[in-house]
């Protein structure tokens, strides 16, 4: 990495954040935008990618400035893939096993990525959270969510 380049982490932040919002943009072109009172479906992703580009033009010029600081050492590709997996079997699981199998799957999985843990803690933030959603999308909100999959139901 270049010598004019301070803060490398802000620097690949906010190339990030660009990149993204520049996309949200590019991909939302294709639909009406509509107005304000009357928002066509490109409108949210418009305002949302310029929104984040311009975050990002942010932190990508906050990398040049300040105190010089020690870039990235090392890449945690172990994290990166078990969050990836479980985002994955989070999407595989949903719909044939359920909301009450696919949220502990996906904390357990993502837990697995850090240094940190334990199965006790893990097992009851799986818990919680299962029937935090629970409640909230199918009681609260009424969204037609399967609680228990076919897996589990025989449908």
């Amino acid at each position: 990495m270049s010598s004019f380049i301070r803060h490398s982490k802000d620097f690949w932040s906010g190339l990030i954040f660009i990149v993204a919002g520049l996309a949200a943009i590019y991909i939302a072109q294709d639909y009406s935008m509509g107005t304000a009172g009357r928002m066509g479906p490109a409108y949210f992703p418009t305002v949302l990618g310029a929104l984040l580009a311009i975050v990002g033009l942010i932190i990508f010029g906050r990398s040049f400035f300040g105190k010089q600081e020690e870039g990235v050492k090392d890449f945690a590709i172990k994290p990166l893939i078990l969050i990836l997996v479980a985002v994955l079997v989070f999407g595989y699981l949903f719909r044939p096993a359920g909301l009450m199998v696919a949220i502990p799957a996906l904390i357990f999985i993502s837990a697995v990525a850090s240094p940190k843990f334990k199965v006790l803690p893990t097992a009851l933030l799986a818990i919680g959270l299962a029937l935090f959603s629970w409640f909230l999308f199918v009681k609260m909100l009424g969204l037609p969510l399967p609680v228990l999959g076919p897996w589990f139901t025989g449908g």
